[in-house]
Formats: C-alpha cells, sequence, structure tokens
C-alpha cells in the first residue's frame, strides 16, 4: 500500500469516528450545562469552595470568576514548581527557577502548555500530577464554561444573565472531562501507554554511557492532554515519545480526542439555540478549513523533489518512522488549528510551505475546529463580523440568531480579533529588534525569523507547540511568552463575556424577508473567506518574511 493511500486510509477512518461521536456527544454535553440538578460530588465541591450554584451571574460577575479561579492557579502552580525540591515524589529534581515556573505556570493556566524545559528531566511525580495534569483539566473546563456563556448570550433574551461560571467549571470537570479520560487512558494502556509511578531507572548502555527513564502516570495525563486540547507532554519529545504514543493505532485515537469535543460543541450550541441547522453551520465552516488545510499539509510533504526525498518516501526529517508523512501530517494540521500544541514530529523539519501551514493555522485563531470552548467562541466571534460584513453589503443592519449587531457588538468583536495579532507582531518585533533573544536563534535566515514568529504565535493564540529549532529556556522568553500566553488567553474572554452579556439583554428581532440566512452553506462560505480575508491581511507581511520567503527559495 503507497504511503498516500494509507493517509488517505487514516484520515477516513478519523471523520467516520468523530461522525459517530458527534451527535451523542454534542447531546450530551448541551444536557449538562442545560441541567439544573446538581450531582453529589458536585454538590461537596461547592461547599468547599463556598459558592451557589444556583446564582446567575451577569457578564462582570462570571468574568472576575474566571479571573480570581486563573489567578489562584497560578500562583498555586508557580509555588508548587518552586517548592519541588522539598516535595516527596520529586524524583531527586530540584526546584524550579522563578521565571520558567512563571513560564510553566501561565503556560497550563492558559491551555496553552508551552514547554522551555525538559519534563522527564524537571518535574517530578507530584508537581507531573498534582499540578500540571490538574490544570489540564480545569484550563480545558474554563474554555468550555466561556462557550458556553456565549452560547447563551445568543440563546437568552431581555436579561444580562450568563449562568453560574462555577457550576459550568466543575459540571465541564466533573460529567465531560474526568469520564471521558478515564475510558481514553485505558485505551492508551491497552495500546502501550505507560502508567506508573515508578521512579528513574537504567535501560541500557549506548555509547560508553548509560540511558535513563523515569516512569509516570503517562496515559492518564496523555489523554487530558488531547482531549482538553492542552499539549504538555510528560516528555520533552511529547507525543513522538513511545511511552506517550506507541504506534499508529494509539497516534489516531489521540488525533481523534484532540477534535472530538470542539466539533462536537457545534451539535451543543445548535442544541442550545434551538436550531441544529445553525451548528451545522459552524461544523461546515471548520470542516471545510481542517480538511482543506490537512489536504494542504499531506500535498506539499508528501510532493518533495530530489533523491533524498524520493528514497525515503516524502520529507521524513524529524518524523517518526512509526507514523510516516500521513500521520505526522493529520496530527500535526490538528494541533496547530486546535489549542493542543502537543506533537508528535519535529515541527521545523516540516517544508518551508508546511511550517507555513502550521503558523496560518493558528493564526487564523484556532477556530477550526479549535480550542475546547475557544474554538467554539472564537467562531462565533467571526460568524458576528461575518454578518456585519454582509449586512453592510446588502444596506441593512446585521442580525445573527435573532439579535442584532450594533455599534457595541461589533467593537467587542472587532477587539477580541485585533488582540491577539497585536501581541503576536509586537513581541516578535522586539525579539528581532533586541540584540539578545536572537542569540536563542539555531538558524539564521528565514528559518530564523519563523521560529521566533512561531514561538510568539503559539503563545499568544496558546497552541503550546513549537518550531523546536529555538532555545526559549532565556529570561526574556520565560517571561514574554508567558505574559504573551495569559493575555491571550484572558483579555479575548473578556471581550468574549462583555459581548455575551450584550447579546443576551437583547429583546429578540423577529426574522423578515431581508434577513440573511445564518444557517445556509451561502453563509457558511462567507464565514470562511472572512476569515481566510482577515488573517491573510493581518499576518501575510510576517508570513512573507519568514515560511514563505523559505519556500519560494527551496
Amino acid at each position: 500500500m503507497s504511503p498516500v493511500l494509507a493517509g488517505l486510509l487514516q484520515l477516513l477512518a478519523l471523520v467516520a469516528a468523530l461522525a459517530l461521536a458527534y451527535r451523542p456527544l454534542g447531546d450530551f454535553m448541551a444536557r449538562v450545562y442545560s441541567s439544573e440538578k446538581h450531582l453529589r460530588p458536585e454538590k461537596w465541591i461547592y461547599k468547599a469552595i463556598g459558592a451557589n450554584p444556583d446564582t446567575q451571574m451577569r457578564w462582570p460577575a462570571y468574568l472576575r470568576g474566571v479571573l480570581a479561579f486563573s489567578a489562584v492557579s497560578v500562583l498555586f502552580l508557580y509555588l508548587l514548581q518552586r517548592l519541588q525540591g522539598s516535595l516527596p515524589g520529586s524524583l531527586g529534581f530540584s526546584s524550579i527557577d522563578p521565571d520558567q515556573a512563571f513560564n510553566t505556570a501561565a503556560s497550563f493556566v492558559a491551555n496553552t502548555n508551552w514547554q522551555s524545559y525538559y519534563g522527564e528531566q524537571a518535574m517530578g511525580h507530584v508537581v507531573q500530577t498534582g499540578g500540571l495534569a490538574v490544570q489540564n483539566f480545569v484550563s480545558a473546563a474554563v474554555g468550555m464554561a466561556v462557550a458556553v456563556a456565549l452560547v447563551r448570550g445568543f440563546a437568552r433574551s431581555r436579561t444580562g444573565e450568563l449562568g453560574n461560571f462555577w457550576s459550568d467549571l466543575v459540571r465541564g470537570t466533573v460529567r465531560i472531562l474526568v469520564p471521558v479520560s478515564v475510558v481514553g487512558a485505558l485505551v492508551l494502556v491497552a495500546c502501550g501507554a505507560i502508567q506508573n509511578f515508578a521512579g528513574i531507572h537504567e535501560v541500557g548502555q549506548f555509547l560508553g554511557g548509560s540511558q535513563q527513564w523515569n516512569g509516570g502516570a503517562v496515559a492518564s495525563q496523555e489523554v487530558i492532554k488531547e482531549l482538553g486540547t492542552n499539549g504538555g507532554g510528560y516528555f520533552n519529545a511529547n507525543s513522538a515519545h513511545p511511552f506517550e504514543n506507541p504506534g499508529g493505532l494509539s497516534n489516531l485515537f489521540e488525533v481523534f480526542l484532540i477534535l472530538v469535543i470542539p466539533f462536537a460543541m457545534t451539535r451543543t450550541f445548535g442544541r442550545m439555540v434551538g436550531s441544529l441547522k445553525q451548528g451545522y453551520a459552524i461544523l461546515g465552516t471548520m470542516a471545510v478549513i481542517w480538511l482543506g488545510f490537512t489536504a494542504l499539509m499531506m500535498w506539499t510533504e508528501f510532493a518533495g523533489r530530489g533523491p533524498a526525498f524520493e528514497l525515503a518516501g516524502g520529507a521524513m526529517e524529524g518524523k517518526e518512522t512509526r507514523f510516516g508523512i500521513a500521520g505526522s501530517a493529520i496530527f500535526s494540521v490538528a494541533t496547530t488549528l486546535t489549542s493542543t500544541g502537543a506533537v508528535n514530529s519535529f515541527h521545523s523539519s516540516y517544508t518551508g510551505f508546511g511550517g507555513g501551514i502550521q503558523l496560518l493555522g493558528m493564526q487564523l485563531g484556532e477556530i477550526a475546529p479549535g480550542g475546547v470552548g475557544s474554538g467554539l467562541y472564537g467562531m462565533l466571534i467571526m460568524a458576528v463580523i461575518a454578518v456585519f460584513i454582509a449586512g453592510l453589503m446588502v444596506g441593512r443592519t446585521p442580525e445573527y440568531l435573532g439579535k442584532k449587531i450594533g455599534t457595541r457588538e461589533i467593537k467587542l468583536a472587532a477587539c477580541y480579533i485585533l488582540v491577539t495579532p497585536a501581541l503576536v507582531l509586537c513581541f516578535t518585533a522586539a525579539a528581532m529588534a533586541l540584540p539578545t533573544p536572537v542569540h536563542s536563534m539555531t538558524n539564521s535566515g528565514a528559518h530564523g525569523f519563523s521560529e521566533i514568529l512561531y514561538a510568539y504565535t503559539s503563545g499568544a493564540n496558546n497552541n503550546g507547540s513549537a518550531f523546536a529549532g529555538l532555545n526559549a529556556d532565556t529570561q526574556w522568553f520565560n517571561t514574554t511568552i508567558g505574559l504573551a500566553m495569559l493575555l491571550g488567553r484572558f483579555l479575548p474572554m473578556v471581550f468574549v463575556l462583555a459581548l455575551a452579556g450584550s447579546l443576551a439583554s437583547q429583546t429578540p428581532v423577529p426574522e423578515t424577508a431581508g434577513t440573511l440566512r445564518t444557517n445556509k452553506p451561502l453563509f457558511a462560505g462567507l464565514l470562511v473567506g472572512t476569515i481566510i480575508v482577515i488573517t491573510g491581511l493581518t499576518y501575510f507581511p510576517a508570513l512573507a518574511l519568514g515560511p514563505l520567503a523559505e519556500g519560494l527559495a527551496a
């Protein structure tokens, strides 16, 4: 069987699995977030944190809950790392330096999971399981909660109430993420991933030296790393490590975990707003972009010319032979079009155009299908922009789901789409202009510029993957990427929740003959065009200096 045909069959199997899970999972999540009942374990949690889950919150109160919980989480994770040397189960590792501890705490709380350290050589069992793995759950649940709050903004009328943040956070964790993770961890263990609390042990002698590995609760962290679109690996090699991702079957299963909740949330959206067709329109938009990017990535990596490429069956540098070109390309697109950041190959080794596809996937805002929660609310913001543009073209006041998109709403949506590019481009410009940061570049020229552009794109978009040619473990990069991750995560949430509050307070507008039908393929096409044009206008100059220049020179 040819590698190309094998790749197509993998893609078809993945699409089929996602299609089977779409309806039951989407409907289940809609019931979870619409239920008025509380499970007994949830009641214990509410009592422990002193929260009343039945209190309805307006958007400022909802936002305060998000920010307060996240601030406490950053502080807790920072202190846990700083005290690691005094904790049991540290495997003899010392405490983490202040700048790296800040970067890692910001990274995992912001659902980015950028790692400037070697996981198996820096973090003990307590930090890995009690700190990082916990944040994999709750940071994903925060994103889902914010998305649900925006959906309620569209679904509700004549009220500013968006639900209860603490209830949404706990339900997303207890009812959705934990049960699926338990089942997923069992599947990964069956595929060969490890799950233990073993210490450091020697596995053999190589070239006169010894090879040492430490065990850990890898399968359980791996599953939530993918399911929650987090991305932080237990080991430095991330999902290229055989302990995390043993073979082709586990690789495809991990891609499925990355995509299943973001895609299924479009059905949750349709259920909660009372129109499944609206959810299908958003789903179609996401699917078209994802399949298009996957096809482009496979084409550019298989289309290498020259004897070396032909003998290797494609651009195999930096890719695991266990996965090949197709398995690596599918995984790479899935992680960069979501906020996952997990890698099973060396992104810096992709062709020039392949690296550009990875960058562009993140720069779209990671909305196809995007991160858990963040993908849905990012796509809905783009839908608001698309409706506004359509209204300008026909001379009508724009409406979406019966809500008028007025001056306040479009200003909030515009702020949302501007804040992340501003962070990426300003931090990249500063790093290139100052004398010290460029010393961390492994390569010069266009590829070296791509390394830094990729780092800040990944941080500000809460992705977490790296081009891996950049030495980011410096005070400059630890601090600035940490700030980019926090600002890139929580500033957009401010605008999302403010928009949700504004929409929820409106009186619905009845449909007329002139109302734009946002549940039709025509609107989905307009939405795809809006996303591509906005991203292209924003990032094209930077992409032209990096991956486009490299690809054209190859």
